[in-house]
């Protein structure tokens, strides 16, 4: 996927080895990041112990909000791919002891398919 396809909102994959160090300081001692999806401002980064999802706020973009998820606490998780009309797919995580699941808007693409192959290998 090229800078059009991440502009236009969809998840376009990123280059792990560009985020080493931005993410080093979230990371415990050994997790390597695994792979990593951009959207527009906002990330999902994928290591192999939690996914990271990243929320870019701000005009600048320069406050985030980063929110860790262990897989052992994905409970389900659900996507709603885009339409020939609709131009978004829709991820929801529902993690435990919460009521309501995580939503992220991918947009249309592979992107999406990847990121439901990486939650089923990582899951159980």
């Amino acid at each position: 996927m090229g800078m059009l396809d991440t502009l236009l909102g969809h998840a376009g994959e990123k280059n792990v080895a560009d985020l080493q160090e931005e993410f080093a300081p979230l990371l415990a001692q050994g997790e390597p990041l695994q792979r990593a999806f951009g959207f527009v401002r906002d990330l999902i980064v994928f290591t192999d112990r939690r996914m990271i999802l990243v929320d870019k706020q701000g005009i600048t973009g320069k406050k985030m909000s980063f929110l860790s998820i262990p897989y052992r606490a994905v409970v389900m998780y659900s996507i709603e791919t885009a339409g020939h009309f609709d131009l978004d797919a829709e991820l929801r995580i529902w993690v435990s002891s919460q009521p309501e699941p995580i939503s992220r808007t991918l947009g249309r693409g592979a992107g999406a398919q990847d990121i439901i192959a990486i939650l089923a290998q990582n899951t159980r």
